[in-house]
């Protein structure tokens, strides 16, 4: 289960980012993660919710998961195009000669805290 490792280093990242803001708590995280990744979803909402619960000052923080799909660029036609995970072929020119530009990627949109009353 990878997605443990994935939603560990998110909540790492963004526990220090909260904590350099001075929040006393994280809130919630806005999660973009390409399904190339291979990341289950439901997996990822478990392994964020486990991480969270173990920490006072993550304990309510939500996840908001937007799965991005896959989407790549024939090299022959310039067509762009989104695809399953394996039929990377090109729609419009059944060229095999494409690039992945989109579906990999795993970014920490946003997120929000609760800082102190001043």
């Amino acid at each position: 289960m990878h997605e443990l490792g994935l939603m560990t280093g998110v909540m790492d990242a963004a526990v220090k980012a909260a904590r350099e803001a001075g929040a006393v708590r994280l809130l919630s995280v806005k999660l973009s993660i390409g399904e190339a990744n291979e990341a289950v979803e439901d997996a990822l909402f478990f392994a964020f919710d486990a991480l969270a619960a173990a920490d006072p000052f993550t304990e309510r923080a939500v996840l908001d998961l937007t799965m991005v799909r896959p989407r790549s660029i024939c090299l022959e036609c310039g067509e762009e195009f989104e695809h399953d995970l394996y039929s990377r072929l090109c729609p419009a020119c059944d060229s095999f000669a494409t690039e992945l530009v989109a579906g990999r990627e795993l970014s920490i949109e946003s997120i929000e805290v609760d800082l102190p009353e001043s």
